[in-house]
């Protein structure tokens, strides 16, 4: 190795090195780590053994949800989702709905493809209908939910994000036959508008590995996502060694147990401020589970915190107008509560 491709790979560890450590979400599991060891240092072992046997418990499945998610971009499959959008406004709010509760992506995620289809003149119906579902659920989700919690609550969570999916795409229908919501955008971003063919056929490379800038797309984006997922799912397994440890379970099951009947409202109002994503809730509702959360609450909490979260509601408030904006919360805090309690009735009935 020269000198110059020496000097430049140290310039780069340096500077992986120096992005690991300025990632506020590292930092958050590094000072935890600290903290414990200043304040109680008898549980730091205690806490890192339930830490660590979380952790190599999820790998395989981590590997697998991020492996899976590289592939739909490297494909071009994320291409399909398009499609959902065309047709008649029945039918596409139906299609956008059930796409949304496959496609991979997050509630932050999720804004820039919602901006670009608005702004493209589709309709906010089916464009709503896709923006409650998605950030509920996705194949990646599924996996880890199925691992971390269950099959059962994973399915029930994956029919949940299409059911609101259908309600705030029908609601959105109803208003704008009525004449209402025709022009969701703010005034600012109306001279950003486009044309989108949504008739225009998509190309997918299911054998992607064919191409050699396919394959790294590929690695590209299992790093990216691996690297995103993977952080979060740390600072939640510490979360949770800690909850498990110093939560007494009488405290739970009182605040969000079976027996509360404000244990749902109560995990919506949480998880609005408290959501971190998809991935960190997965052992932090599971810890609480646990600890005496009703199935109900855990549910509410997961739906409400994805489509409402603080992050992903700042974005929304700065694309549409206020009176979207408005009905966005509604929809998705209401029908977080409704089919919170249906899910607790369900489980209750099983």
């Amino acid at each position: 190795m020269s000198l110059e491709e020496a000097l430049h790979t140290l310039t780069r560890t340096r500077s992986g090195l120096w992005h690991l450590l300025t990632d506020r979400v590292v930092l958050a599991a590094l000072l935890i780590l600290l903290a414990l060891l200043l304040i109680d240092p008898a549980n730091v072992l205690p806490v890192l053994d339930f830490f660590g046997d979380a952790l190599l418990g999820m790998a395989p499945f981590f590997v697998i949800a991020v492996g899976l998610a590289a592939y739909v971009t490297a494909s071009g499959a994320d291409g399909l989702i398009a499609k959902a959008f065309s047709g008649s406004p029945v039918s596409a709010v139906v299609a956008a709905s059930l796409v949304g509760a496959l496609s991979p992506f997050c509630s932050c995620g999720v804004i820039p493809l919602v901006a670009s289809l608005l702004t493209a003149g589709v309709p906010l119906a089916p464009v709503m209908a896709f923006w409650i579902a998605s950030p509920i659920m996705d194949p990646e989700v599924f996996i880890l939910t199925s691992v971390g919690i269950g099959t059962d609550f994973a399915v029930g969570k994956a029919a949940i994000a299409v059911i609101l999916g259908l309600f705030a795409g029908f609601s959105i229908l109803m208003l704008q036959q009525r004449g209402w919501a025709r022009d969701p955008l703010k005034s600012t971003l109306k001279g950003c508008r486009a044309t989108l063919d949504l008739s225009a056929p998509v190309t997918v490379h299911w054998q992607f590995w064919k191409s050699a800038d396919r394959r790294q797309q590929f690695v590209t984006a299992g790093l990216a996502n691996g690297w995103l997922i993977g952080r979060w799912l740390v600072l939640a397994f510490l979360l949770e060694a800690l909850m498990v440890t110093y939560i007494p379970t009488d405290f739970v099951e009182t605040l969000v147990g079976q027996d509360n009947l404000f244990a749902i409202p109560l995990a919506v109002l949480i998880g609005i401020p408290s959501y971190l994503n998809s991935y960190a809730a997965i052992p932090l509702i599971s810890g609480l589970l646990d600890l005496g959360m009703s199935q109900g609450a855990a549910m509410a909490f997961m739906t409400a915190g994805a489509v409402s979260s603080i992050p992903a509601a700042i974005a929304v408030f700065g694309l549409v107008k206020k009176q979207i904006f408005a009905t966005y919360l509604f929809l998705g805090i209401s029908g977080s509560l409704v089919t919170g309690l249906g899910w607790q009735l369900l489980v209750n009935a099983g």
